[in-house]
């Protein structure tokens, strides 16, 4: 009965080291260098030492780098440059007002309506008020008044003709300038710019 207990524990210490741990099979098939040099199948060597130096010592370093970035990123380090230039002049600043009308509708004639509707979204392709629902009342009756377009005979249209007229004009727009302590106007705004 001894014999076959000690021949049973035998048998069951050499199947342990044909078949692998599952620590052993982690090891290689772990993809991080040297591991499966460090834990290989087999005897101690002095090759395996070598391969556990040098990986402690790539994540020592690791560390170390890690520790000194992390240590920089929270001093929150800055660099501020500043050169102060003084001047005796400056030239005017030109300045630019955007308005979303890009024309003023009081100034629009029934043959820009005619020619120019579409382009301006007031009118659709057949030349009716598309959505007359969103106009203000008052808006609404200058509109329907300047397109009624029976009898109407269209006029030669021009669109630089048009621009001048119907666009914004600065001389309307500026109600005061300043610069430099000297009054200035339209006509020194637009010389400058």
């Amino acid at each position: 009965m001894d014999l076959k207990e000690s021949c049973g524990s035998q048998g069951s210490h050499e199947s342990s080291s044909l078949h692998p741990s599952s620590w052993q099979a982690f090891v290689h098939t772990s993809t991080l260098h040297g591991l499966r040099y460090i834990f290989p199948y087999g005897q101690f060597s002095v090759r395996r030492l070598l391969w556990a130096a040098a990986l402690l010592a790539c994540l020592g370093l690791l560390a170390v780098e890690s520790a000194e970035r992390l240590a920089y990123f929270f001093s929150f380090p800055h660099v501020t440059s500043l050169d102060a230039v003084v001047s005796s002049s400056l030239v005017f600043p030109a300045v630019t007002i955007c308005n979303l009308n890009a024309y003023r509708f009081s100034s629009l004639t029934r043959n820009d309506l005619y020619h120019a509707g579409e382009l301006l979204a007031l009118l659709d392709v057949h030349l009716a008020i598309p959505q007359p629902h969103l106009a203000e009342p008052d808006v609404l009756a200058v509109l329907q008044d300047k397109v009624n377009f029976t009898a109407y005979k269209p006029k030669a249209f021009n669109m630089k003709e048009f621009i001048d007229r119907v666009g914004h004009d600065l001389k309307e727009m500026m109600l005061y300038c300043r610069y430099q302590g000297q009054d200035c106007s339209h006509r020194t705004s637009s010389n400058k710019a």
